[in-house]
């Protein structure tokens, strides 16, 4: 605790306080801004603190970290557009919310869930690092990443809305569309069908700016001459009552676990984790059929677990040198350029380091809820602007996040066609989040489960031998495959 007081102190000084209020700041414009992403802007800002020291450059990346994640929430819920990978899920009830005339209510509810969501997971980030750094390594294998992986590609089926099939087939598409590429066993090309460019198969930012943002305008250009839905701003009900916390308590926990959870495994991400809490929240929920039209249980749930990634995602960076996800890869790289050894040494050689880390996610936690609350009414300004200026600012965003990404035109054509593909499917009433979900994890699993047959030699995981957390997800994986089914049998049975 003493070093931790002492972080909070150092924070506190002119030169750290400035720089984690101008890193949140930052995060949450860029977030706010389709195409562009926390990653990018973390990777863009490190050359820059080359001249720091290494805590002043962790305050100010971290802070960015913090930031980015929330500021998707802003285009998600106003223009149906995420900011960020991670604001997928809140598009599904925030934006309706915000057409049903209440932007100011699912705003509010989607900054005080990741304001909330951050601080618990703070406390596991404090609490689990140190302990952490010393059994985890021993505790998850290749045959527990693959089980965990498959628990949640069935959450697939728990955020299809309606139709299980179409939810399944999304799902399958996605799966099929992630390996063209290397494979991630054998090392080999497949799928590539003679396009070099295609030997590392289709990135992931492009695929998700094309199959959400530029869905959207696509379907903006369609719809521009009609006459639609105009979201006002309005800040009533931005502030959660005592009520609101009271019924959302128990959600906000829930999402804010498993949003911790999933961060600290590596290489899942905050769209899965808010895609896993999203599902949670609307198979526990009272009124499942309200979900994707308008749920304040939808908006609560996926915010709370994105933002609680991040603490989640840190115990790992810090406690493992593992990164928890593609912002954390770089945070790892800033913290080997600044000549610290990230893993559990980083405990005995450089602890104010990591308890900087740790006062930096606290207080830029803090910071971002005020700067939202405070700011929201002006970034919520881009609904008033027409849409034929807005729509070639998005697509020129698109085009240069998609671009930057590896400097090759390639990715912006792979943008185009999949936002094609993703307005054929909407058009179809098929589901984009199982596609996200399927395209994200395949990869992961599928080394996962290669890397388990090679190095137990062909055999299954033995319980007698202690190898029984592979059958404890897999068990889960049933379960909430089984619950939303046995729900709607029940429910048509009571009918």
């Amino acid at each position: 605790m003493d070093g931790l007081l002492s972080a909070f102190e150092s924070l506190f000084s002119v030169r750290p306080f400035c720089l984690m209020m101008l890193g949140t700041a930052l995060g949450i414009t860029v977030g706010a801004i389709p195409g562009l992403t926390g990653a990018m802007l973390i990777a863009v800002t490190l050359p820059l603190t080359f001249a720091m020291g290494g805590s002043d450059a962790m305050v100010l990346l971290v802070s960015m970290y913090v930031g980015s994640i929330s500021g998707g929430l802003i285009t998600a819920t106003l223009l149906r557009i995420p900011g960020t990978p991670a604001s997928i899920m809140t598009t599904l009830d925030g934006y309706p919310l915000a057409q049903q005339g209440r932007p100011g209510r699912a705003l509010g509810l989607g900054i005080c869930a990741s304001f909330v969501g951050g601080l618990i997971s703070w406390f596991f980030l404090v609490g689990l690092s140190r302990p952490i750094a010393r059994w985890s390594i021993e505790l998850l294998g290749p045959y527990e990443y693959f089980s965990l992986i498959l628990m949640a590609m069935v959450l697939m089926a728990s955020v299809s809305g309606r139709s299980i099939t179409k939810g399944m087939f999304s799902g399958f598409l996605g799966i099929l569309l992630a390996m063209p590429g290397l494979s991630p066993s054998t090392g080999e090309l497949r799928l590539t069908f003679g396009f070099t460019e295609l030997s590392d198969g289709f990135k992931l930012l492009p695929v998700l700016i094309g199959m959400f943002a530029v869905n959207q305008i696509i379907r903006d250009i369609i719809e521009i001459e009609q006459e639609g839905t105009v979201v006002r701003m309005s800040r009533r009900g931005m502030l959660m009552s005592l009520a609101d916390w009271k019924r959302q308590a128990v959600n906000l926990l829930r999402s804010s676990l498993i949003g911790t959870w999933v961060g600290i495994l590596p290489g899942i991400g905050a769209n899965i984790g808010s895609a896993m809490a999203y599902s949670a929240a609307k198979n526990f929920s009272a009124h499942p059929e309200k979900f994707g039209h308008g749920a304040e249980e939808g908006v609560v749930s996926s915010e709370a677990a994105n933002n609680a990634t991040i603490g989640g995602a840190l115990i790992p960076l810090i406690a493992l040198g593992i990164p928890g996800s593609v912002i954390d890869a770089i945070l790892l790289g800033a913290l080997v350029i600044h000549g610290l050894q990230p893993g559990p040494l980083l405990f005995q050689n450089d602890p104010h380091i990591v308890y900087t880390i740790m006062a930096t996610f606290f207080v830029a936690n803090c910071f971002m809820f005020l700067f939202m609350v405070a700011g929201v009414g002006q970034l919520a300004r881009l609904v008033d602007v027409p849409r034929t200026y807005l729509i070639p600012i998005i697509l020129v965003f698109c085009v240069v996040g998609s671009y930057a990404l590896s400097n090759r035109m390639f990715d912006v054509w792979v943008m185009l066609a999949f936002g094609l593909v993703g307005f054929a499917m909407e058009k179809g009433r098929i589901p984009l989040a199982p596609f996200v979900i399927g395209f994200v994890l395949e990869s992961q699993a599928e080394y996962n489960l290669a890397k388990g047959l090679m190095t137990h030699g062909g055999r299954l995981p033995s319980i007698t031998e202690g190898e029984w957390l592979p059958y404890v997800f897999f068990f889960i994986a049933v379960v909430l495959l089984v619950w939303p089914l046995w729900k709607r049998w029940r429910s048509r049975a009571v009918s």
